[in-house]
């Protein structure tokens, strides 16, 4: 009997809402882990952190709707939040379900460095296995024109936003539907191993960093040298979070 295809089994979703668009020194306002799909009941945990002493980007605030003083008042620990984040993924990540994250250099740096800097275990230790439907949506429809932000996905693969885009649960849902909807209508990707697929998606990740490096050098005559990787971005030498 053949292996049950990923698209059939559960998917956990992960989003952040955040400081600002710093991965080494922003801070996570407000992170959710969605299980999703599956054939079960979706379960979706949201937890809203009190920023461990940080500011909210007025930027920020204007995407998110969360002010530092609201973030300070309602939020819990930071260092409990970050470790109840680390822990359910890591839980979902022992069971071998997928971690879908939207632009996943972002959201799982910023996890990474806020775990280092309040020592809670990282959740790369468990393992996980990521599917980033923006990754997989760039290589698989390449030369298909406009934006590939996560509403621009939604509409182009008919995935529902439910209440809105940047809250930090609704997104998480929404990466998950994104990522079944391709998984289906690329065949073969919903048939590939997941753990087959990481890689595929870590050498396409790479591949479209370049051509977008290229393409930065011929129009500007520079290029964005910041270190980069997917899916998250070392930490860099030397250099504590």
């Amino acid at each position: 009997m053949s292996a049950l295809r990923w698209t059939r089994k559960p998917l956990v979703g992960f989003d952040v809402e955040s400081t600002d668009l710093d991965v080494e020194n922003g801070r996570i306002v407000t992170g959710s882990v969605v299980r999703w799909g599956g054939g079960l009941p979706t379960e979706a945990r949201t937890w809203r952190s009190d920023l461990g002493g940080a500011e909210i980007s007025a930027g920020a605030t204007a995407i998110h709707g969360i002010s530092t003083e609201q973030a300070r008042a309602e939020g819990a620990p930071a260092a409990a939040v970050i470790a109840a984040i680390a822990a359910a993924l890591s839980e979902y990540a022992a069971h071998a379900y997928p971690i879908v994250v939207m632009n996943a250099p972002f959201d799982l740096t910023m996890l990474e460095r806020e775990c280092a800097r309040y020592g809670v275990r990282s959740v790369w230790d468990a393992t996980p296995v990521v599917l980033d439907p923006m990754v997989l949506d760039r290589h698989l429809d390449r030369y298909r024109k406009g934006k590939r932000t996560l509403v621009d996905l939604c509409h182009h693969y008919r995935v529902k936003l439910e209440g809105g885009a940047h809250n930090s649960e609704v997104d998480a849902k929404a990466a998950c539907g994104v990522t079944w909807k391709i998984g289906q209508r690329f065949q073969w990707v919903g048939r590939e191993d997941v753990g087959e697929l990481h890689e595929m998606q870590a050498r396409w990740a790479r591949e479209l960093h370049e051509d977008r490096r290229a393409w930065q050098l011929e129009r500007f005559g520079e290029a964005d040298e910041s270190p980069w990787d997917w899916p998250f971005i070392p930490a860099p030498t030397g250099v504590k979070a």
